[in-house]
């Protein structure tokens, strides 16, 4: 499941997230401990607990010391923005870049990105 491209801990946090962000885990419920993440998944609970404090420092889970970890209420829209941030960072201003760098202007590109989309539908 997790690949040599990036830590291991940062791509369970981000698997974490993709769930959060589906709705697997919904708000304040618990969510597997990184004993249980780490048992899962077969992988050292060290890693397994700094994948999960990622997301405890950023404010998407709560620890409830004897009773587990939870969903915190409104980390759902709080890793959306996130992810949309870093979609704007890693996607975006490169597109806009070549886009430049090519002389494509932004009503080319939404067309592009419109005929593009049209294409990928069923």
């Amino acid at each position: 499941m997790f690949s040599g491209e990036v830590p291991v801990f940062q791509q369970l946090a981000a698997k974490i997230t993709n769930d959060i962000v589906a709705g697997v885990y919904a708000e304040n419920t618990a969510v597997p401990s990184a004993t249980d993440f780490a048992a899962f998944h077969r992988m050292n609970p060290a890693t397994a607990s700094k994948g999960v404090n990622l997301l405890v420092e950023l404010g998407a889970l709560y620890k409830q010391r004897g009773v587990g970890m939870f969903v915190a209420t409104g980390s759902r829209e709080l890793l959306k923005k996130v992810r949309r941030d870093e979609f704007r960072t890693q996607f975006l201003r490169p597109l806009l870049n070549e886009a430049h760098v090519l002389g494509i202007s932004g009503e080319e590109l939404h067309h592009l990105i419109d005929e593009e989309e049209r294409e990928d539908r069923p």
